[in-house]
């Protein structure tokens, strides 16, 4: 029995759009493969032969300047200046802000105090929809008492709930809070990163070392600011108030080691009631920075520290606060 013509085509026409249907499906994993996004391991590495630093520039009575533009400032690594890709002042950007809080034994007196001026702080700073801050208490150990939230009325209340006793583990906590909480974000220059610890510098619980600890917050693109508690009968930080003689505890001089090499700053309230006031001095410094990117040239992918230097050129009368150096990536 012989088959008609016109159903022979047919079939073979079907056939042959079958065949091409299943080439296309063997073909499409591969396509969509090549066009997968990179890793977050090959994308951070990317992001990180990109230097950002964020700074703060002040007159000789201390008072912020706000008004500067890109051309004024230079930045130079390696006695090479370097290329600035982008520049912004910072209020519009996102914070993230992590409190940290000696919760051990030595820093009992005070403790009430240190609890509402930051619990004010966070109130006064957080913007609802855009920034987000989460707290640490830290004694023999560091645990996390509140996420990252932009609800101040919780952050206030988890402060509350913080109870003092125990050793202290300050370095913990601030790697912590680094490697688990405030590199996430990214890209890191889209964020401004600080964190401020409230305590007396003293560390007896860590396992990690004062200098483990910095490189972490230099890795996060961190600002480090301290509010100590250490009663040393301390007058204001001669920083702050443009000189007066005082002293510091060996916790105190880690603290102010820790915020000089990432461009904050250490307050030491010589009233437990002033830890008011210097918190909003550190609320004025958030609303005052500046930020600038470059790409490092020559891009060393060794790993290895590099010292960095923000200038501004075009005024001599002004001081700038900013992180001393940055860790390159390791290729």
């Amino acid at each position: 029995m012989s088959s008609n013509p016109s159903r022979r085509a047919f079939l073979a026409t079907a056939a042959g759009s079958l065949a091409m249907a299943q080439q296309a499906q063997e073909a499409k994993p591969a396509q969509e493969a090549a066009q997968a996004p990179q890793d977050p391991s090959q994308t951070f590495s990317l992001d990180v032969t990109r230097v950002n630093v964020l700074f703060t520039v002040s007159d000789r009575k201390g008072r912020f300047v706000t008004n500067l533009v890109m051309e004024d400032f230079d930045i130079i690594e390696a006695k090479k200046k370097q290329k600035i890709l982008e520049f912004a002042t910072e209020s519009d950007l996102p914070l993230r802000i992590a409190i940290l809080v000696d919760t051990s034994n030595s820093i009992r007196a005070r403790f009430r105090f240190e609890i509402e001026a930051a619990r004010s702080f966070l109130e006064s700073v957080i913007r609802k929809g855009q920034d987000k801050a989460l707290v640490y208490g830290f004694d023999t150990e560091a645990t996390l008492a509140q996420d990252f939230t932009d609800n101040t009325e919780l952050l206030g209340n988890k402060l509350r709930d913080l109870r003092p006793g125990g050793g202290t583990a300050l370095f913990d906590a601030m790697i912590d809070a680094c490697r688990d909480k405030l590199m996430l974000d990214k890209p890191l220059h889209k964020y401004r990163r600080a964190m401020i610890m409230i305590g007396d510098g003293e560390d007896n619980a860590s396992h990690y070392t004062r200098d483990q600890a910095l490189e972490f917050a230099q890795k996060a693109d961190v600002v480090l600011y301290a509010i100590s508690t250490s009663n040393n009968g301390i007058t204001r930080d001669q920083e702050n108030e443009g000189g007066g003689a005082h002293q510091l505890s060996e916790g105190d001089k880690v603290l102010r080691y820790l915020t000089h090499e990432t461009g904050g700053m250490t307050y030491f309230p010589f009233r437990a009631q002033d830890m008011e006031q210097d918190f909003e001095n550190i609320a004025n410094e958030l609303r005052s920075q500046y930020s600038i990117l470059y790409r490092p040239e020559p891009l060393r992918a060794d790993g290895l520290y590099h010292p960095i230097d923000v200038r501004v050129h075009t005024r001599s009368d002004l001081m700038i606060r900013a992180r001393r150096g940055y860790y390159a990536p390791k290729s």
